[in-house]
């Protein structure tokens, strides 16, 4: 039966002419403090504390295992930070020492502890999103947060018991947090008003964002002042803390919490009453194989995913060999792009809300146009690194310009899915989360290659490389891209696998 039956039945103040009362409406249009903008802050917060669970081991690592070589010479260039002398930094290690212990891992091993987060994120992301849109959000994603911080305070204990007990740990973690990740976007069906979707994900997903500034600025420090051991215990705890939050303040329909109003339940109902509801336990795998506009967001996805692992994975490693940063200071620099993104993401929802409710755009103009601008504005920036390398201030100009457009990718193809398809937005999340790990696990090792294989102009093929793969997945997208409901996601589709 369809949703628009169901949404008639529970919405009692709708006039008998099928239409909302309009100052009921328009009060719960703009109550920013209202019941599904609190949802969008949770999940932020649900975000960023996945996001920080992911990354603790890769900070702290450095300290966990007993360092004794120094960094690099200090480069020419007099505009540089300074540079970690000898004493200093043999001072620095005794201190680390002193506060937490340390382990004598070579680096293979450390390599497959890193690595091993990732090692069931090629099978989760699917079956995990398929269950968050037959069973609901709630216990998918409150479940994925609570396992994987509970597992974030046994680190340091597993740690000492043995490499293989923190790898399977880290494994456990990782598909948990493939869950929180896949299952959150089936929320939104059910709570996010069309109009007012781009804002509320763009919110949601900015908690990723959070968290890569916040670990990058305080990881560091924190190993440097209580001990390494201490981020697992702080970013675990704050996620357990989330958890509780999440269990307590979501509902799976707005019909069901209970603090929403009546203005702001009536609302959202009525503004998804046209929008088919829940798929069942079927799903069209057939007609998902031959649809092509699933298949250029899928490809798409995977050549924006190039750039964006190359930055995480090797920004903090360029800020300290190519701009001679110290410690302190490399996480200080790395952080500073994404803090811009994280400002620029929440007003490009808005943007995009602003665009399609005053029918200025099409929605379908809107992803491509902001794709475009992702890929085509922040790649000359990228491109230009490898000539300004000497100048440390007009380097990270160019990062964090480089942020602030590519962010527009997320208001763009990262989400649209959605608007396709969004009687399967979690399942399809789940197909999606697939092609980003594994391009998660590609990017990075052919970047190491190209880098270690020229001295010289390596970084400069690395930017090179990834701005060509972005392109060619543009191209694909302005050609071929569509945000239209396919007819295969529509409820009186029958055609199953």
């Amino acid at each position: 039966m369809s949703t628009r039956e169901e949404v008639k039945e529970t919405v009692g103040h709708i006039s008998n002419d099928g239409n909302l009362n309009m100052d009921q409406v328009q009060t719960s249009r703009r109550g920013c403090f209202s019941v599904r903008y609190m949802l969008a802050f949770i999940l932020l917060l649900c975000n960023f504390s996945v996001l920080t669970q992911n990354m603790s081991l890769n900070i702290a690592i450095p300290a966990m295992v007993n360092i004794t070589a120094l960094p690099s010479s200090p480069n020419t260039s007099t505009e540089g930070p300074p540079i970690v002398s000898k004493d200093n930094w043999n001072e620095t290690q005794k201190e680390i020492m002193a506060m937490a212990p340390v382990y004598d891992w070579s680096p293979e091993i450390q390599g497959i502890i890193l690595s091993s987060i990732n090692y069931g994120s090629f099978l989760t992301p699917i079956p995990s999103g398929y269950i968050a849109g037959i069973f609901g959000a709630k216990y998918v994603v409150g479940a994925g947060i609570f396992i994987s911080s509970v597992l974030s305070l046994f680190i340091p204990l597993a740690a000492d018991t043995g490499v293989a007990l923190i790898i399977i740990i880290r494994i456990i973690q990782g598909i948990a947090q493939v869950s929180v990740s896949t299952g959150q976007y089936s929320i939104w069906i059910k709570w996010g008003p069309p109009l007012e979707r781009n804002k509320l994900i763009a919110i949601a997903n900015s908690g990723s964002l959070l968290g890569y500034i916040i670990i990058l600025l305080t990881g560091g420090v924190l190993c440097q002042t209580v001990g390494w051991s201490y981020i697992f215990y702080i970013f675990g705890g704050v996620g357990c803390v989330c958890s509780f939050t999440w269990f307590s303040l979501f509902s799976e329909k707005p019909r069901n919490h209970p603090f929403i109003s009546t203005a702001e339940k009536e609302y959202i109902e009525s503004s998804l009453a046209q929008e088919d509801g829940p798929p069942g336990w079927s799903v069209p795998i057939k007609a998902m194989l031959k649809s092509i506009p699933l298949w250029v967001i899928l490809i798409c996805i995977f050549c924006e995913y190039w750039q964006f692992h190359v930055l995480i994975v090797y920004l903090p490693t360029y800020i300290n060999s190519v701009l001679q940063a110290d410690l302190k200071t490399s996480g200080f620099l790395s952080a500073l792009p994404f803090v811009f993104g994280l400002v620029f993401i929440i007003l490009e929802g808005q943007l995009a809300d602003f665009l399609l409710s005053r029918k200025l755009l099409k929605l379908n103009t809107i992803r491509k146009l902001f794709t475009a601008i992702g890929v085509l504005f922040s790649s000359p920036f990228l491109l230009s690194l490898y000539w300004v390398r000497s100048s440390h201030s007009t380097t990270m100009a160019f990062f964090v310009l480089s942020a602030i457009f590519s962010s527009f990718n997320e208001l763009g193809v990262l989400i649209n899915v959605i608007d396709i398809a969004p009687r399967y937005v979690s399942f399809l999340k789940g197909v999606s989360e697939v092609f980003s790990n594994m391009v998660g696990a590609i990017s990075p090792a052919v970047s190491g290659y190209l880098i270690s294989q020229d001295s010289e102009f390596g970084w400069r093929n690395v930017f090179f490389l990834s701005t060509a793969i972005n392109i060619v997945g543009l191209i694909f997208y302005v050609i071929f891209g569509q945000a239209e409901i396919q007819d295969w996601a529509r409820e009186d589709t029958f055609t199953r696998f």
